[in-house]
């Protein structure tokens, strides 16, 4: 009988999001893969350092023993080939990941791969990659580097997320970036209790809500929390919207254009996502940061 991954939440992530692998990228670039294949091999059992990805991938995955329940599966899917991939293998298995399963493309897309997956959430340094999984309605982030300085908490996993064009669809911000903020406001009165549509990563909020719904009572070891430029009166319709969905999140900032890393730096996020640089660059120096990209036909690829 096949492994089911159905009732899982399924999480595809690059090499270089898990692990640092910087050096060996730029060695890449500058010599071509031969000079790489030949650095891979040559170090393949020494041990690759955390990349920004991994605190919350070591955190998620022990969920799988708190619940006593494999409701969380890890894969790597990697550009890399079969053989290079071994370094990366050998690392998982040096830092006990309990990470069994795993692509390398040999360079080819890793794209096509995550519909074959069945996979929820998509963590890659290669844009092209994130883009066509965001095209194809899979969410996916751009993951940044990792801060300098982060200290996680591995008995309670903290993620955050923006709200427009990442929770809830990109409708809203259009209506902002087209009409300005008083038709924005206006929209968002009159339609206050008309559920926003779902936007890349509401599945995913959906997902993780029912995960912690089979948490212990009294327990809470997955924090959810919407950090978001609105604000009053926009915040009612999140509210909601939430609420509509049937899920429950932990904490709710509504900052009206205060600056969203500060939050996030006591909020002691594992992960933030977020749709717009100008949000994710300061807030990837404090904790571990993702850009959700527009799908291509978004008119706000072009604003």
């Amino acid at each position: 009988m096949s492994y089911d991954l159905t009732n899982k939440l399924v999480i595809g992530i690059s090499s270089r999001a898990l692990f640092d692998l910087e050096d060996e990228n730029k060695l890449f670039e500058k010599s071509g893969v031969d000079e790489y294949s030949r650095y891979q091999i040559d170090h393949e059992n020494s041990t690759l350092k955390p990349g920004t990805a991994y605190p919350l991938i070591e955190a998620l995955l022990k969920i799988n023993e708190k619940i006593g329940e494999d409701l969380i599966e890890v894969i790597i899917l990697s550009r890399n080939s079969p053989e290079t991939g071994l370094r990366i293998l050998n690392s998982i298995e040096n830092c006990s990941l309990e990470i069994t399963r795993a692509g390398f493309t040999g360079g080819k897309s890793i794209s096509p791969y995550l519909k074959a997956f069945e996979v929820d959430l998509f963590l890659s340094k290669d844009e092209t990659d994130v883009q066509v999984a965001i095209d194809n309605s899979i969410a996916s982030a751009i993951i940044y580097d990792p801060p300098e300085k982060f200290n996680s908490e591995i008995d309670e996993i903290r993620i955050a997320f923006d709200a427009d064009s990442v929770i809830f669809s990109d409708e809203s911000e259009q209506i902002y970036k087209e009409k300005g903020l008083d038709a924005f406001i206006e929209n968002e009165k009159l339609n206050a209790e008309k559920p926003l549509p779902e936007g890349p990563f509401g599945k995913l909020l959906k997902t993780l809500s029912l995960i912690k719904d089979k948490q212990p009572e009294e327990t809470n070891f997955v924090r959810i929390a919407i950090v978001t430029a609105r604000n009053s009166p926009a915040h009612k319709r999140v509210i909601l919207t939430l609420r509509t969905w049937g899920v429950h999140v932990d904490e709710a900032f509504f900052l009206g254009g205060v600056s969203k890393d500060q939050i996030l730096k006591a909020y002691n996020a594992h992960i933030f996502f977020d749709d717009q640089d100008a949000h994710i660059e300061p807030a990837s120096h404090i904790v571990p940061s993702g850009r959700v990209p527009y799908k291509s036909d978004s008119p706000l690829n072009n604003t």
